[in-house]
């Protein structure tokens, strides 16, 4: 066995400390940063948790959920009132876990949906964008029945999760099915 590091293991996050006064120092570049470097930091992938300064504390999902109100408000919004209030309505529903989860699965297929577009576009030339263009509802058909496929497995493994569970509750109170 080797004891040095292996080289293919990922970067360690950085680490993001947040003060009382609000403002946010990189222990990685020694130096403040501002929320929109932060958010810099999510779009080029990068590992980071942010930490209260003093209790140690990690802060990372609520400086996520900030930079995505700022998001909200800053011009176009992505969430409708609607699909605002219905995710309030799941926070302490009994779905609420399988929810989440839900959600995540969908972005992620989404996202892998987009990075396979991107992919093979990268070697587009305008005569095959052109054409791309003219058969265009048959490819997106395509990819966006396979983002229908796996949104429809995550929501079947949700409901077959929740299934298991209120028979474990019912079956606690002696009620079989």
């Amino acid at each position: 066995m080797s004891s040095h590091k292996n080289a293919a293991s990922p970067p360690a996050p950085r680490v993001i400390k947040k003060y009382p006064n609000r403002r946010l120092y990189d222990t990685n570049t020694s130096a403040y940063i501002t929320l929109a470097e932060v958010r810099q930091l999510v779009l080029s992938h990068e590992p980071f948790s942010v930490r209260d300064a003093k209790s140690g504390e990690d802060l990372t999902r609520s400086i996520l959920l900030q930079i995505i109100l700022e998001e909200e408000a800053g011009g176009a919004p992505m969430f409708s009132e609607a699909v605002l209030a219905n995710i309030i309505r799941f926070y302490g529903h009994a779905m609420q876990g399988f929810m989440g989860a839900y959600l995540e699965k969908n972005v992620q297929a989404f996202t892998d949906m987009q990075i396979r577009m991107a992919e093979q576009s990268k070697s587009f030339t305008p005569e095959m964008w052109a054409q791309f263009l003219k058969i265009q509802p048959p490819v997106l058909q395509g990819m966006m029945g396979s983002y229908a496929e796996q949104s429809k497995e995550a929501f079947l493994l949700m409901q077959e999760q929740l299934q298991k569970q209120t028979e474990q509750m019912l079956g606690a109170f002696g009620i079989k099915r």
